[in-house]
Protein backbone atom coordinates (compact mmCIF):
# COMPACT_ATOMS: atom_id res chain seq x y z
CA UNK A 1 0.00 0.00 0.00
CA UNK A 2 1.77 3.06 -1.31
CA UNK A 3 2.53 5.84 1.16
CA UNK A 4 2.01 3.71 4.28
CA UNK A 5 5.08 3.35 6.48
CA UNK A 6 5.87 0.35 8.69
CA UNK A 7 8.68 0.06 11.24
CA UNK A 8 9.80 -3.46 12.23
CA UNK A 9 11.72 -3.77 15.51
CA UNK A 10 13.18 -7.23 16.14
CA UNK A 11 16.60 -8.61 17.10
CA UNK A 12 16.28 -11.62 14.79
CA UNK A 13 17.85 -10.84 11.38
CA UNK A 14 15.80 -13.52 9.59
CA UNK A 15 12.55 -11.95 10.84
CA UNK A 16 13.70 -8.49 9.74
CA UNK A 17 14.67 -9.78 6.29
CA UNK A 18 11.45 -11.79 5.87
CA UNK A 19 9.15 -8.94 6.87
CA UNK A 20 11.09 -6.32 4.93
CA UNK A 21 10.80 -8.36 1.74
CA UNK A 22 7.16 -9.34 2.26
CA UNK A 23 5.89 -5.91 3.30
CA UNK A 24 7.90 -4.11 0.61
CA UNK A 25 6.39 -6.42 -2.00
CA UNK A 26 2.96 -5.36 -0.72
CA UNK A 27 3.86 -1.73 -1.42
CA UNK A 28 4.62 -0.55 2.11
CA UNK A 29 7.61 1.66 2.93
CA UNK A 30 9.59 -0.37 5.48
CA UNK A 31 12.39 0.47 7.91
CA UNK A 32 13.90 -1.82 10.54
CA UNK A 33 15.64 -1.64 13.90
CA UNK A 34 17.35 -4.43 15.86
CA UNK A 35 16.65 -3.17 19.39
CA UNK A 36 14.21 -1.04 21.35
CA UNK A 37 16.37 2.08 21.70
CA UNK A 38 17.10 2.20 17.96
CA UNK A 39 13.42 1.55 17.25
CA UNK A 40 12.29 4.48 19.42
CA UNK A 41 14.76 6.88 17.78
CA UNK A 42 13.86 5.67 14.28
CA UNK A 43 10.14 6.03 15.02
CA UNK A 44 10.68 9.71 15.81
CA UNK A 45 12.40 10.27 12.44
CA UNK A 46 10.30 7.94 10.31
CA UNK A 47 6.79 8.58 11.78
CA UNK A 48 5.44 5.13 10.86
CA UNK A 49 1.76 4.27 10.63
CA UNK A 50 2.40 0.78 12.08
CA UNK A 51 5.15 -0.61 14.30
CA UNK A 52 5.71 -4.37 14.46
CA UNK A 53 7.47 -4.86 17.78
CA UNK A 54 9.21 -7.94 19.17
CA UNK A 55 8.86 -8.55 22.92
CA UNK A 56 12.14 -10.30 23.79
CA UNK A 57 15.00 -7.94 22.87
CA UNK A 58 18.27 -6.91 24.50
CA UNK A 59 18.28 -3.67 26.47
CA UNK A 60 14.76 -2.25 26.46
CA UNK A 61 12.27 -5.04 25.87
CA UNK A 62 9.13 -4.76 23.74
CA UNK A 63 6.87 -3.89 26.66
CA UNK A 64 8.89 -0.85 27.72
CA UNK A 65 9.42 0.10 24.06
CA UNK A 66 5.67 -0.03 23.51
CA UNK A 67 5.00 2.20 26.51
CA UNK A 68 7.53 4.79 25.35
CA UNK A 69 6.35 4.70 21.73
CA UNK A 70 2.73 5.19 22.73
CA UNK A 71 3.69 8.04 25.06
CA UNK A 72 5.51 9.74 22.19
CA UNK A 73 2.73 9.28 19.62
CA UNK A 74 -0.83 8.00 19.90
CA UNK A 75 -1.20 8.03 16.11
CA UNK A 76 0.63 4.77 15.55
CA UNK A 77 -0.58 1.17 15.62
CA UNK A 78 1.66 -1.24 17.54
CA UNK A 79 1.49 -4.96 16.79
CA UNK A 80 3.57 -6.98 19.23
CA UNK A 81 5.29 -10.26 18.33
CA UNK A 82 6.30 -12.83 20.92
CA UNK A 83 7.53 -16.40 21.09
CA UNK A 84 5.50 -16.94 24.29
CA UNK A 85 1.79 -17.71 24.12
CA UNK A 86 1.11 -16.40 27.61
CA UNK A 87 -2.18 -14.70 28.47
CA UNK A 88 -0.47 -12.52 31.10
CA UNK A 89 1.98 -11.25 28.48
CA UNK A 90 -0.89 -10.42 26.12
CA UNK A 91 -2.70 -8.52 28.89
CA UNK A 92 0.49 -6.65 29.80
CA UNK A 93 1.16 -5.66 26.18
CA UNK A 94 -2.40 -4.50 25.55
CA UNK A 95 -2.50 -2.59 28.84
CA UNK A 96 0.62 -0.68 27.77
CA UNK A 97 -1.10 0.46 24.60
CA UNK A 98 -0.40 -2.30 22.06
CA UNK A 99 -3.12 -2.51 19.41
CA UNK A 100 -2.63 -6.19 18.62
CA UNK A 101 -0.59 -9.22 19.64
CA UNK A 102 0.73 -12.16 17.59
CA UNK A 103 2.62 -15.28 18.61
CA UNK A 104 5.64 -16.58 16.67
CA UNK A 105 5.71 -18.45 14.35
CA UNK A 106 3.04 -16.48 12.51
CA UNK A 107 1.37 -16.46 9.11
CA UNK A 108 2.38 -13.53 6.93
CA UNK A 109 -1.14 -13.46 5.52
CA UNK A 110 -2.61 -13.12 9.01
CA UNK A 111 -0.10 -10.41 9.93
CA UNK A 112 -0.99 -8.51 6.75
CA UNK A 113 -4.70 -8.78 7.58
CA UNK A 114 -4.07 -7.45 11.09
CA UNK A 115 -1.98 -4.57 9.74
CA UNK A 116 -4.80 -3.63 7.39
CA UNK A 117 -7.35 -3.88 10.20
CA UNK A 118 -5.32 -1.59 12.43
CA UNK A 119 -4.82 0.88 9.57
CA UNK A 120 -8.56 0.96 8.85
CA UNK A 121 -9.28 1.68 12.51
CA UNK A 122 -6.62 4.35 13.02
CA UNK A 123 -6.23 5.85 9.54
CA UNK A 124 -9.55 5.34 7.69
CA UNK A 125 -8.74 8.28 5.42
CA UNK A 126 -6.02 6.19 3.75
CA UNK A 127 -8.50 3.71 2.32
CA UNK A 128 -10.42 4.38 -0.83
CA UNK A 129 -11.53 2.53 -3.94
CA UNK A 130 -8.92 1.34 -6.41
CA UNK A 131 -9.87 1.09 -10.10
CA UNK A 132 -7.82 -1.28 -12.26
CA UNK A 133 -9.21 -2.00 -15.71
CA UNK A 134 -12.60 -3.73 -15.32
CA UNK A 135 -11.98 -4.20 -11.58
CA UNK A 136 -12.84 -1.94 -8.67
CA UNK A 137 -11.32 -2.88 -5.31
CA UNK A 138 -12.95 -1.47 -2.17
CA UNK A 139 -10.56 -2.49 0.59
CA UNK A 140 -12.63 -0.87 3.34
CA UNK A 141 -15.65 -3.04 2.49
CA UNK A 142 -13.46 -5.93 1.27
CA UNK A 143 -15.40 -6.04 -2.00
CA UNK A 144 -14.21 -6.47 -5.57
CA UNK A 145 -16.41 -5.53 -8.51
CA UNK A 146 -15.85 -6.81 -12.04
CA UNK A 147 -17.46 -4.91 -14.90
CA UNK A 148 -19.67 -3.12 -12.38
CA UNK A 149 -20.88 -6.26 -10.59
CA UNK A 150 -19.82 -7.12 -7.02
CA UNK A 151 -18.28 -10.60 -6.91
CA UNK A 152 -19.29 -13.03 -4.17
CA UNK A 153 -15.90 -13.97 -2.76
CA UNK A 154 -14.67 -15.84 0.29
CA UNK A 155 -12.01 -14.01 2.36
CA UNK A 156 -9.23 -16.05 0.74
CA UNK A 157 -10.64 -15.53 -2.75
CA UNK A 158 -10.74 -11.79 -2.06
CA UNK A 159 -7.10 -11.76 -0.93
CA UNK A 160 -5.94 -13.86 -3.88
CA UNK A 161 -7.86 -11.93 -6.54
CA UNK A 162 -6.82 -8.58 -5.08
CA UNK A 163 -3.16 -9.62 -5.06
CA UNK A 164 -3.02 -10.85 -8.65
CA UNK A 165 -5.09 -7.92 -9.96
CA UNK A 166 -3.04 -5.27 -8.14
CA UNK A 167 0.12 -6.97 -9.44
CA UNK A 168 -1.29 -7.48 -12.93
CA UNK A 169 1.15 -8.20 -15.74
CA UNK A 170 3.45 -10.10 -13.36
CA UNK A 171 3.78 -13.89 -13.42
CA UNK A 172 3.12 -15.39 -9.96
CA UNK A 173 4.29 -18.92 -9.21
CA UNK A 174 2.26 -21.23 -6.99
CA UNK A 175 4.92 -20.93 -4.29
CA UNK A 176 4.74 -17.13 -4.39
CA UNK A 177 0.96 -17.17 -4.06
CA UNK A 178 1.12 -19.72 -1.23
CA UNK A 179 3.53 -17.45 0.62
CA UNK A 180 1.61 -14.22 0.00
CA UNK A 181 -1.92 -15.50 0.63
CA UNK A 182 -1.64 -18.56 2.88
CA UNK A 183 1.58 -17.68 4.73
CA UNK A 184 5.11 -19.02 4.73
CA UNK A 185 4.25 -21.73 7.30
CA UNK A 186 1.29 -23.13 5.33
CA UNK A 187 1.43 -26.92 5.66
CA UNK A 188 -1.07 -27.93 2.96
CA UNK A 189 -0.66 -28.94 -0.68
CA UNK A 190 0.26 -26.39 -3.35
CA UNK A 191 -2.69 -27.56 -5.50
CA UNK A 192 -4.87 -25.39 -3.24
CA UNK A 193 -3.79 -22.51 -5.50
CA UNK A 194 -5.22 -24.29 -8.56
CA UNK A 195 -8.50 -24.86 -6.73
CA UNK A 196 -8.87 -21.17 -5.87
CA UNK A 197 -7.80 -19.99 -9.34
CA UNK A 198 -10.43 -22.30 -10.86
CA UNK A 199 -13.07 -20.86 -8.54
CA UNK A 200 -12.10 -17.28 -9.42
CA UNK A 201 -12.26 -18.07 -13.14
CA UNK A 202 -15.76 -19.47 -12.67
CA UNK A 203 -16.92 -16.32 -10.87
CA UNK A 204 -15.33 -14.12 -13.54
CA UNK A 205 -16.77 -16.24 -16.40
CA UNK A 206 -13.20 -16.62 -17.59
CA UNK A 207 -13.66 -19.95 -19.37
CA UNK A 208 -11.04 -19.16 -21.99
CA UNK A 209 -8.46 -18.14 -19.35
CA UNK A 210 -7.98 -14.80 -21.08
CA UNK A 211 -8.16 -12.81 -17.85
CA UNK A 212 -6.25 -15.10 -15.49
CA UNK A 213 -3.70 -16.76 -17.75
CA UNK A 214 -1.75 -19.91 -16.97
CA UNK A 215 1.88 -19.94 -18.04
CA UNK A 216 2.83 -23.59 -17.99
CA UNK A 217 5.66 -24.28 -15.59
CA UNK A 218 5.77 -20.64 -14.43
CA UNK A 219 2.48 -19.66 -12.78
CA UNK A 220 -0.41 -17.26 -13.33
CA UNK A 221 -0.73 -13.75 -14.74
CA UNK A 222 -3.64 -11.33 -14.87
CA UNK A 223 -3.93 -9.35 -18.12
CA UNK A 224 -6.08 -6.20 -17.97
Amino acid sequence: MKGIKILVVDDEPNILDFLTMGLSNEGFEVKTAADGISGIHLAEEFSPHVIILDVMMPGIDGFESCRLLKNNSHQVAVIMLTAKDDVDDRIKGLSLGADDYMVKPFSFGELLARIQARLRNLFPQLFGKLNLGPFQIDDQRREISYQGQILKLSPTEYDLLKYIVVHHGVVHSKLTLLDKIWGYDFGGEDNIVEVYIRSLRDKLSDKEHRLIRTLRGAGYRVDL
